[in-house]
């Protein structure tokens, strides 16, 4: 796949792009395949259900206004940078964290940032617990967000504790976030947040049901959250 079919993937869902973003994508998509042969980064696929699935699906927020293009951001559990590395690329004035708890993950970000020439990422090796309870990131950023990571009430307890007040929390949903509303409404509340309209992200040509939810932080965090490794997943909030 060339940068002009990428550039014509993007015209087609509305996206607006910079000049550079189509030859950034390619490189990016290159490098992920060739990766994938050794590592599991991601399930593998032809180019263009790839590009689909994870870049235009990830950039399908700058079609909404939910996202300020100068931003700070922190992606939480980022895998192969979806959707952290992909915004990175697409707004050059935004600051961009992308943690994971696997280094592997990262020494490929690593990779995708020094061949794009991208200046404008941060890599941490962290813990989505015990990053937001550190002084540095909490309550630091003005947006967190988590592409099919866990269920709202867990993402929640993961995201929020680095959002500033006044920030908010991007949770990337598919169809089962009907069933998640009631614990993650809890949950979010407990922690400082309140959940937002749900904004539709389709993708052209494709019948996947993808969702964003806001959930804005009204106030700071408690001091007993997030909890210890482990215990937003094995008992979550909300439930």
């Amino acid at each position: 796949m060339d940068c002009e079919q990428i550039a014509g993937a993007l015209e087609r869902n509305g996206i607006p792009f910079h000049t550079e973003l189509p030859e950034k994508l390619e490189i990016y998509l290159r490098l992920l395949q060739e990766w994938n042969q050794r590592m599991d980064l991601t399930a593998a696929g032809e180019d263009d259900e790839l590009l689909d699935r994870h870049f235009i699906d990830s950039l399908a927020i700058l079609c909404t206004e939910l996202l300020r293009p100068d931003a700070s951001i922190i992606d939480v559990g980022t895998g192969a940078g979806f959707p952290g590395m992909v915004l990175a690329l697409a707004l050059p004035e935004s600051k961009v964290t992308l943690m994971d708890a696997q280094q592997k993950r990262l020494n490929f970000l690593e990779a995708v940032a020094e061949k794009t020439g991208t200046g404008n990422v941060c890599l941490l090796h962290d813990r989505a617990e015990t990053g937001g309870r550190d002084k540095k990131l909490r309550e630091q950023f003005d947006y967190a967000c988590a592409r099919a990571v866990a269920p709202l009430n867990v993402l929640c307890e993961y995201l929020l504790p680095f959002v500033r007040v006044g920030g908010c929390a991007l949770c990337w949903k598919g169809p089962a976030l009907e069933k998640e509303l009631m614990a993650g409404r809890l949950a979010a509340h407990l922690l400082g947040g309140r959940l937002e309209m749900p904004v539709s992200c389709t993708v052209e040509g494709r019948e996947w049901e993808h969702i964003i939810l806001p959930v804005r932080k009204t106030e700071k965090t408690a001091s007993a959250y997030p909890r210890k490794a482990g215990m937003p997943k094995s008992k979550p909030l909300g439930e």
